[in-house]
């Protein structure tokens, strides 16, 4: 990013902005150094002066003059995500060194189309929170107050606006003052929010490996994440010690799932492979499976003990019970992760390497405010949920039953071991173009306060922990009047942002969308 310095002398009228590159990350300077100084210069030019400097912008054939004390600084258009359901002007959201910032095109505030031009430019506004405003180009940084101009300065600035932001974004955005904090799943008092009340029901995170379905009880594993492509190799560990990733200031031992179920050996695939985050010892250890596949809540009698017969053996006495699913045409074979770590082959091939080595160990997750989230994708965005709501995460039937008169966004009804949940395709509830691969698509079932239904998602990516640091409130401009998407996962790290769903707010708006579609009554309504 570019940021623009804005001059203090009066006495200068520079024909352009002065612009320069940000300071490094490794300067001791980074990430403070260019905000707070362009707040200090906004701050030393006071109002006698900065009330006279005036940043003249070009959007299409027109020019706009923008007060410089409203300016923090300049900047080129960093990467953005798409908010769903926003008014046509908000591009989405960018990170601004650690700070969310609404990206609002100035073309769609004056109720054309929103684009960005070859020399488009971000204009941040000096606000408690950054709100950065899309322009077509910089024209000048210049001086009203001087006495020295020419005439065709004069019939030039005769023809610039000047723009009151404020009043245009509060036109457009009319529901800033809007919001009230709801309470989210992981605050709710009720300890057993989330879960089922008998007790009868086992949560799984299940998965694939060398073609087999397999899964971990939910309450063992910490987070599902994506395996990296720099991975450092572990020599002469017979394939069941792949190495070490980087994981949260830590290094993360991984091991693999076929060599420690005795399956055949295959190249890793960077793309499709997930690492299954357990603890074994008070360590944590990346277990790498092919594909993640579901979130399933099993009734305990549909999970039958491993037979006699089998338990003899090494692979299967990992195996503590088999699910049935399908009618019986599917078998999930649910792993023990105690016989897991006592095998003689962790014990020969992992556990030396964690021993040995103790900055394994030193992945951050000494704090307990951290927060569980099953991460799905939605077109080009990155969404989640608190796990507290997903009741499971389940395979697109082959056919779902239609209901007559239903909007387009209720794809039917399915049946989930006797229960009857709505489907509901959030690509529409969200006006995305386009559809996503059938054999990926996931459904996503949410349950809160009784109110029950599933989502259609293009596929789940990871169960993720994510720290109070990287946890940002929505800004005001990006909300969409409503609070679905109440937060946003600022990972600068790895430079992705993750727009973090309020299950109670999602139920609630599909609930009052179906019953005005429904009471509405349009005859040429599909249900398709």
């Amino acid at each position: 990013m570019l940021p623009l310095r804005l001059p203090l002398r009066r006495d200068s009228r520079p024909a352009v902005p002065r612009i320069w590159p940000p300071p490094s990350r490794k300067s001791p300077l980074w990430p403070m150094n260019s905000r707070s100084q362009s707040r200090n210069v906004m701050a030393e030019s006071g109002p006698s002066v900065a009330s006279q400097l005036f940043l003249t912008v070009e959007v299409g054939r027109e020019r706009f003059a923008l007060p410089a004390s409203d300016i923090a600084e300049v900047i080129r258009p960093p990467a953005v995500t798409r908010v769903p359901l926003g008014p046509p002007s908000l591009l989405g959201v960018a990170n601004l060194r650690g700070a969310v910032m609404p990206m609002v095109s100035l073309h769609g505030l004056f109720g054309d189309e929103p684009h960005l031009s070859a020399n488009a430019r971000v204009v941040v506004l000096n606000r408690n929170t950054p709100i950065g405003i899309v322009i077509d180009r910089v024209a000048s940084l210049e001086d009203s107050g001087s006495d020295a101009s020419s005439d065709a300065e004069d019939e030039k600035r005769a023809s610039e606006r000047l723009l009151d932001l404020d009043a245009l974004l509060a036109r457009h955005f009319g529901h800033l003052q809007k919001r009230a904090h709801l309470p989210r799943v992981s605050e709710s008092p009720d300890p057993q929010a989330g879960e089922d009340v008998g007790g009868n029901e086992v949560p799984l995170v299940c998965f694939s490996v060398a073609g087999q379905d397999f899964a971990l009880p939910l309450s063992s594993v910490e987070e599902v994440v994506a395996i990296p492509a720099g991975v450092a190799t572990v020599p002469q560990t017979g394939g069941i010690m792949l190495g070490v990733m980087a994981l949260r200031g830590g290094l993360l031992p991984l091991a693999s799932l076929r060599g420690l179920l005795g399956l055949r050996a295959a190249d890793l695939g960077i793309d499709k492979s997930r690492v299954v985050v357990v603890r074994a010892g008070g360590v944590p250890i990346g277990l790498v499976a092919d594909g993640m596949k579901e979130i399933l809540r099993i009734p305990s009698g549909e999970i039958d003990p491993v037979p006699v017969i089998l338990s003899r053996g090494s692979a299967e006495a990992k195996i503590q019970g088999i699910c049935r699913l399908e009618g019986g045409g599917r078998l999930v074979s649910v792993l023990s992760p105690n016989s897991l770590f006592r095998d003689q082959v962790w014990a020969d091939h992992v556990a030396p390497h964690i021993e040995k080595n103790s900055a394994l160990s030193s992945i951050d997750n000494s704090s307990h405010d951290d927060e569980q989230f099953v991460v799905f994708q939605l077109g080009d965005e990155e969404y989640g949920l608190p796990i507290a709501s997903v009741d499971e995460v389940v395979r697109v039937p082959e056919t779902l039953s239609r209901l007559p008169k239903a909007p387009a966004f209720i794809e039917g009804v399915m049946n989930l071991r006797g229960r009857v949940v709505p489907v509901i395709d959030q690509r529409r509830r969200f006006k995305l173009t386009g559809n996503g691969q059938r054999r990926r698509e996931r459904i996503v079932v949410v349950t809160i306060d009784r109110m029950l239904a599933g989502f259609v998602v293009d596929h789940v990516t990871e169960v993720r922990r994510i720290s109070q640091s990287q946890l940002r409130a929505t800004p005001d401009l990006a909300m969409d009047g409503s609070q679905v998407i109440d937060r946003i996962a600022n990972i600068d790290v790895e430079g992705r942002m993750i727009l973090l769903l309020n299950p109670r707010e999602l139920l609630d708006r599909a609930e009052k969308d179906l019953l005005a579609a429904m009471d509405s009554d349009h005859p040429d309504r599909s249900a398709s």
